[in-house]
C-alpha cells in the first residue's frame, strides 16, 4: 500500500527520478518550454517552481541549495540574473501546463510545460 506517499513515481527509483527531473528542470530554465508527457510536466511543476522561488530572493544560501538541482553553471546564473528578478512581484504560480494531445508512438498524453510572462 502507497499511504502517505506523495506524488508520481513513473516507473522509476528515487534516484533515477531525482535525476529526470534535474534534467527537465534545466532544459526549462535553458529553453523557457519544453514538450514532455503530462505525468512528468505534472511532477516537474512543484520542483521548478521552489528553484524559481529561491532565485528570487538571490542569496549565497539560496544560491547552493539550487546548485544542488541545476549543476550547469551557465543555467543557475541564467536562473538568479533572468528568471528570479523576473517573478519578483508574482508570489507563485511561475510555470503553465497545455495539454497538447497524444504522442504518435504509444498514444502518452503529452504537455508543453512553460515559464508564465513575469
Amino acid at each position: 500500500m502507497r499511504h502517505a506517499k506523495a506524488g508520481r513515481q513513473l516507473r522509476r527509483t528515487g534516484e533515477q527520478k531525482l535525476a529526470l527531473m534535474r534534467g527537465l528542470a534545466m532544459s526549462l530554465i535553458e529553453h523557457g518550454a519544453i514538450e514532455t508527457t503530462e505525468a512528468k510536466a505534472k511532477e516537474l511543476r512543484p520542483f521548478v517552481e521552489k528553484l524559481i522561488t529561491r532565485a528570487r530572493s538571490g542569496t549565497l544560501h539560496d544560491r547552493r541549495h539550487a546548485a544542488r538541482h541545476v549543476q550547469q553553471r551557465a543555467i543557475a546564473d541564467k536562473l538568479f540574473a533572468e528568471i528570479g528578478p523576473r517573478f519578483q512581484k508574482r508570489n507563485g504560480g511561475y510555470t503553465r501546463i497545455l495539454k497538447i494531445g497524444h504522442r504518435k508512438g504509444d498514444g502518452a498524453e503529452m504537455a508543453r510545460i512553460e515559464l508564465v510572462e513575469g
